[in-house]
C-alpha cells in the first residue's frame, strides 16, 4: 500500500511466514515513561503455577465480569441475545460518532491523551510494518502509529508502514475520514470477531476501548492472534478495575453520577454513555483478561495499570 490518498475498503494483503521474533520484549527508543506522570505501574504477568480460586471465593469485581467472560452477550447491565448485541452497540456508536474525540476529552479531562501516547511508545512502529488499528474509530491511534512510523522511517530509510483501521460501525470511519488521515492509513468497515484478513498478514494489533463492545471477547482474541505473524506484538488498550477500594468508589461515582450527565448535556444523549459506563464495571478485571488473552494462544500475556487501574494497556506476543 504505497503513499496518497487514505482509502476505505476491504483489506487485501498476501500471507507470508516471518522469522519467529526473538523472545526478549524489546525497550522502546523514546524511553517514553508514563509512570513519570504517576499514572502507570508495571505488573508482572501471572505465575502459570498460581492455583485456581475457588468458584465460590472469587473477588466481587471477578463475580461482576463472569457474564461477559461466559457464553451469554451483554449491553451495559443487561443481558441479551448474542444476535441483539452488534445492532445495539451500533447504535450507540452511530450517535456519539460526530462527538466522539470531544466527548473522550471531556470525560477523561484529556488524560486518555496520555494512555494512548503510552500505548503508541509501546507499539513503537517500525517502517514497512502492518499495524491492524482494530476498533480504529475516528483513528487518533492510527495517526500516531503513522507518524511515529514514519518518523523512523525518515531517520533510516525502509518501506512504508500500513495502519489499517478496521471498525464495525461505518459512521466511526466515516467521522475519522472527515478528520483526516496520514498516507499510510486505509479505513475499513469489519467485524473484530471476523476480520477481512489473510492468517500471518500482520506486524501487530492493537484495540483501543474497543474489546468489550464486541459479542464474543474471546472470539476477537483468537482472531488477533489469527492475523498476527510470528512474533507479532498484541496490545490492548481498555478501561479497568482499580484495585484500590477508594479510588474505586470515586471512580463508580463520577462515571455513573457525572459521564452520563456530560452525554446530556453535549449530546442530549445519556442512555449512550450509561451503555458506556455499565459496560465497564462488566468487562474482566485485569488479571481475568491476561488469562483469557493466554487462552487465546498469546505468549507473556501482562498488563500495566493507567491511573491507578482506572485504565489498562494488555500486551501478548504471538510466538
Amino acid at each position: 500500500i504505497g503513499k496518497g490518498k487514505p482509502q476505505i475498503g476491504a483489506a487485501r494483503l498476501d500471507a507470508r511466514q516471518a522469522l519467529a521474533f526473538e523472545n526478549r520484549l524489546q525497550a522502546t527508543p523514546d524511553r517514553f515513561d508514563l509512570g513519570k506522570f504517576g499514572h502507570g505501574v508495571e505488573v508482572a504477568c501471572r505465575d502459570p503455577n498460581d492455583n485456581p480460586r475457588p468458584r465460590w471465593r472469587v473477588s466481587r469485581a471477578r463475580a461482576n465480569t463472569l457474564l461477559m467472560t461466559g457464553p451469554a452477550a451483554t449491553f451495559g447491565f443487561r443481558d441479551v441475545d448474542p444476535a441483539e448485541k452488534p445492532g445495539l452497540v451500533r447504535g450507540v456508536f452511530d450517535r456519539v460518532a460526530s462527538r466522539y474525540d470531544l466527548m473522550n476529552d471531556l470525560m477523561s479531562g484529556g488524560v486518555h491523551r496520555l494512555w494512548k501516547d503510552a500505548v503508541a511508545a509501546r507499539l513503537n512502529p517500525q517502517p514497512g510494518e502492518v499495524i491492524i488499528d482494530c476498533a480504529g474509530g475516528t483513528g487518533d491511534m492510527a495517526r500516531r502509529f503513522a507518524k511515529m512510523a514514519r518518523s523512523a522511517q525518515e531517520r533510516r530509510g525502509g518501506p512504508d508502514a500500513s495502519v489499517m483501521v478496521i471498525d464495525y460501525n461505518a459512521e466511526m470511519i466515516a467521522a475519522g475520514r472527515q478528520k483526516g488521515g496520514e498516507p499510510e492509513i486505509t479505513w475499513t468497515v469489519g467485524d473484530a470477531q471476523n476480520l477481512p484478513l489473510p492468517d500471518a498478514c500482520a506486524n501487530a494489533y492493537v484495540i483501543s476501548f474497543g474489546i468489550r463492545n464486541v459479542t464474543d471477547v474471546s472470539a476477537a482474541l483468537r482472531e488477533a492472534r489469527r492475523v498476527l505473524k510470528p512474533g507479532g506484538r498484541f496490545l490492548c488498550l481498555e478501561f479497568s478495575q482499580p484495585p484500590a477500594e477508594a479510588l474505586r468508589k470515586a471512580y463508580d461515582a463520577y462515571s455513573f453520577k457525572v459521564i452520563p450527565a456530560i452525554g446530556q448535556v453535549v449530546l442530549k444523549d445519556r442512555d449512550s454513555y450509561q451503555y458506556l459506563v455499565e459496560s465497564i464495571r462488566r468487562f474482566p478485571d485485569q488479571r481475568t483478561f491476561v488469562d483469557m488473552i493466554e487462552q487465546a494462544g498469546f505468549s507473556r500475556a501482562g498488563y500495566t495499570n493507567f491511573t491507578g487501574g482506572v485504565a489498562a494497556m494488555h500486551h501478548g506476543w504471538a510466538i
